[in-house]
């Protein structure tokens, strides 16, 4: 039973701190829409996307209403299509018919053009990869992830510097969009098979036939509880996220399971991450500036977000019965207001990011360079987030946008929840010879636990 107190402390929360179901994603298994033809296997994966999720985005609407919390995102995330369009070779459609399906269903991406290679890529995969510039050029809402790397395998440094050709490619072909297309394209280490967020959401292949995943955000639910104790110490306020984490991840797990309920399906993981937008009072940065930093990118920022990341977990995981996901803290940078304010006025680096990323959830995340980033420089980027997420068992990634025509000290507006991307300055060093030697980085000596 909730007391008319924590009733009343939600419903500020919704109306007032952001509070919100930051996305209800269905995960759908196509492995049964295998088939030798293309255009037979895109009818199959058309026609089952649409038949499955049909009342996906009308149940998210009504529990909106019903209950007064706004769902910000319907998606979709499916088998990875690397997979699926072996036997036919026909990503691109594919690509195509998800893009169809998706905006069909009036939902706003679908997730999984993708594939893991992090031990090695088959030939269809290596075909596979050489598409994702042109569907992702092509279409507008599906999504597209690979896994390079793992713990268990090392770093696949052959597709690490294919995929910074690909970027580049896929940022040229969005020249007139800002390179946005990249922003629909993130490179993994460790990726998991629940993700329920874009653009790295794919239905792993340990999944069922079709589960509800919810990712929940409150970042400004965070920061207002720590202003109203200035004169907390670490603890307590570890402890206070902790409590918060729990309210938060508490309404996730009650429309989570609604949805599943309405729609007939299972119920999947609730992800506790903090995922902030462009909005005042939606921002990660501003709850590190909150604990006691001047500015996100201080000395201290990586501290503080470990304690964070820590309390957030901790008090979510108490709420529901299933999480998991990626849960934690994200540091996009153009989509928090206070990420976008410490980098364009210089306070916030690349390299400090990068130490972030350590103790934080994912890695580097919609960063805008220059447009004329070499690819082998993206990819020392993608090789370097895999190694901190391989020695530390974590998931990592990379999704960079290297804007054509823009340089540092310009920026771009990538609009809604995407945000404004100040121009970051990249290490003009050349990885160019170690990323040329391709291979494979062995995994470490603490990976082998059988």
């Amino acid at each position: 039973m909730f007391t008319e107190n924590e009733i009343l402390e939600t419903i500020d929360m919704l109306d007032n701190r952001h509070l919100d179901v930051r996305t209800v994603t269905a995960s759908l298994s196509l492995l049964d829409c295998i088939d030798p033809s293309a255009k037979k296997c895109a009818e199959k994966v058309y026609d089952k996307i649409v038949r499955v999720c049909a009342r996906l985005v009308p149940v998210c609407e009504s529990l909106s209403a019903r209950y007064g919390v706004k769902i910000v995102n319907k998606r979709i995330a499916v088998t990875p299509v690397s997979v699926i369009g072996a036997a036919s070779g026909g990503f691109t459609e594919l690509a195509h018919a998800l893009d169809r399906a998706g905006k069909a269903l009036g939902v706003d991406f679908v997730g999984g053009y993708s594939a893991l290679v992090q031990k090695g890529a088959t030939d269809a995969e290596n075909a596979f990869l050489d598409t994702i510039p042109q569907a992702l050029t092509e279409t507008d809402i599906v999504c597209s992830s690979v896994n390079v790397a793992s713990s268990k395998c090392g770093i696949n440094l052959d597709a690490v510097g294919k995929l910074g050709k690909l970027i580049k490619e896929l940022a040229y072909n969005t020249r007139n969009n800002n390179s946005f297309g990249c922003g629909k394209l993130v490179v993994f280490c460790n990726a998991v098979d629940d993700n329920p967020f874009m653009a790295g959401a794919f239905a792993g292949l340990s999944e069922g036939e079709c589960a509800i995943n919810v990712g929940v955000s409150g970042p400004g639910v965070v920061e207002y509880e720590i202003n109203k104790h200035p004169d907390y110490d670490i603890t307590q306020i570890c402890e206070l996220i902790k409590r918060t984490a729990f309210k938060i991840t508490r309404l996730g797990a009650l429309i989570g399971g609604e949805a599943a309920k309405e729609l007939g399906l299972a119920p999947g993981i609730i992800d506790l991450s903090l995922a902030p937008t462009p909005a005042v009072g939606d921002s990660v940065a501003r709850i590190l500036e909150s604990v006691g930093l001047s500015s996100v990118g201080a000395c201290g920022t990586t501290a503080c977000l470990a304690l964070l990341n820590d309390a957030v977990k901790k008090g979510g995981v108490m709420a529901a019965n299933r999480v998991g996901g990626l849960s934690g803290a994200f540091i996009p940078v153009s989509e928090d207001a206070g990420m976008i304010e410490a980098a364009r006025s210089g306070k916030l680096s690349i390299e400090k990011l990068e130490a972030m990323t350590a103790v934080c959830s994912v890695g580097l995340d919609m960063i805008a360079v220059p447009g004329d980033t070499s690819a082998s420089v993206i990819s020392g980027m993608i090789a370097d987030e895999c190694a901190i997420g391989m020695i530390n068992n974590k998931t990592t990634a990379v999704r960079v946008i290297p804007v054509y025509g823009k340089t540092v000290g310009e920026e771009v507006d990538f609009g809604g929840l995407f945000g404004t991307a100040p121009i970051m300055r990249v290490n003009p060093g050349s990885p160019d010879k170690f990323i040329g030697r391709g291979g494979i980085i062995p995994p470490p000596v603490h990976s082998y636990k059988n």
